[in-house]
């Protein structure tokens, strides 16, 4: 089905709302409302912090009487059972929106293709498909954690221009410079938890928080400590963090799901990504590189080949590289 250009620009605008939701929002899905009337935008709505009110509710909130008569585009089907809130579909029906626009729909067993319905016996129409990819990719994570029983999974590390992590004694403070540190901080936010493991906490007893001017987040801390080796004392415990010893990644991805986290991202160090690697475990790949190198006798960056081979040795292709002088970026992406 073709749509025309307003038609994209306005699922474009709720697209960039549930953006901004992306590691705020876990157990639900991010999702974004744009509300049109006479070719103006009079609501917008994304999916709140915590996930709830959701996103048509804040967009017809914002619109108040102005949205009978009006269009809504959706980057998600609108729910269709009574939950914590009431079904956003009814809601849409009882504002008296004419249209509505909807991205993919909801694999939930408890939506998947009702809410779609309900609009439709309402008398509403509704074109579905518009954007579905970008909206596909979006909540990818909620998506896994109906179908897969785990979250979507960034693997996340900096290293030297040679590859390697951290000095020969563990020391790997800082290696990219302020920039790459920024971005790296940007990405965790747009995580609902990070992982890392023990080794990494003992060495570097790092805080793992989300440090940018602006931007009020904290992900779920979880630490990998199958030896029980953590004291209590290192400074993740100022956020009450997920210690895990279960040894079996698919059986640990399957609880944290479940525990409503739908994007995990892997920081390290380099035992713990060589494990996600093995299970297959990863969707994205994040390989930010400084100019200069550590010596040869360093620690890898990952235990089982040169990272520089990860094509070769995963189902990661290469997507895009950045750069943040003097450092760079090269993004990854797992393909069929």
């Amino acid at each position: 089905m073709k749509f025309d250009a307003k038609d994209i620009q306005y699922m474009r605008e709720a697209l960039m709302l549930a953006q901004a939701g992306l590691g705020r929002v876990a157990p639900n899905p991010s999702v974004g409302c744009v509300l049109v009337k006479d070719d103006c935008i009079i609501g917008r709505g994304r999916t709140s912090d915590g996930g709830r009110p959701h996103a048509e509710v804040n967009a017809l909130n914002e619109a108040g009487k102005g949205a009978r008569g009006a269009t809504a585009y959706v980057t998600l089907e609108p729910c269709s059972h009574q939950g914590k809130t009431g079904p956003c579909a009814q809601a849409l029906i009882d504002a008296g929106v004419k249209k509505v626009f909807v991205s993919c729909l909801d694999p939930n067993p408890q939506v998947n293709g009702q809410g779609i319905q309900m609009l439709r016996d309402a008398g509403i129409e509704v074109s579905t498909g518009l954007l579905e990819d970008e909206a596909l990719a979006m909540n990818k994570g909620f998506f896994l954690t109906q179908t897969n029983q785990r979250p979507f999974i960034t693997l996340k590390i900096a290293t030297s221009n040679n590859g390697k992590i951290a000095h020969v004694n563990g020391q790997s403070k800082w290696i990219t410079g302020e920039l790459a540190r920024q971005h790296a901080h940007l990405l965790r936010s747009q995580h609902d938890a990070i992982a890392v493991g023990a080794n990494t906490v003992l060495v570097d007893n790092p805080s793992l928080t989300t440090r940018l001017e602006g931007i009020d987040h904290q992900a779920k801390i979880i630490v990998f400590d199958r030896r029980g080796r953590l004291t209590g004392k290192e400074k993740i415990f100022d956020h009450d963090p997920l210690i895990l010893s279960e040894p079996d990644l698919k059986t640990a991805m399957a609880k944290i799901s479940e525990g409503g986290i739908t994007r995990l991202m892997v920081e390290g160090g380099s035992a713990l990504l060589s494990s996600f690697i093995r299970a297959g475990l990863y969707d994205e790949f994040y390989w930010y590189k400084a100019p200069h190198d550590l010596p040869d006798d360093g620690i890898n960056a990952i235990n089982d080949f040169d990272i520089a081979e990860i094509e070769s040795h995963t189902t990661l292709k290469h997507q895009e590289r950045f750069t943040f002088a003097p450092d760079t970026l090269d993004i990854y992406k797992r393909v069929p």
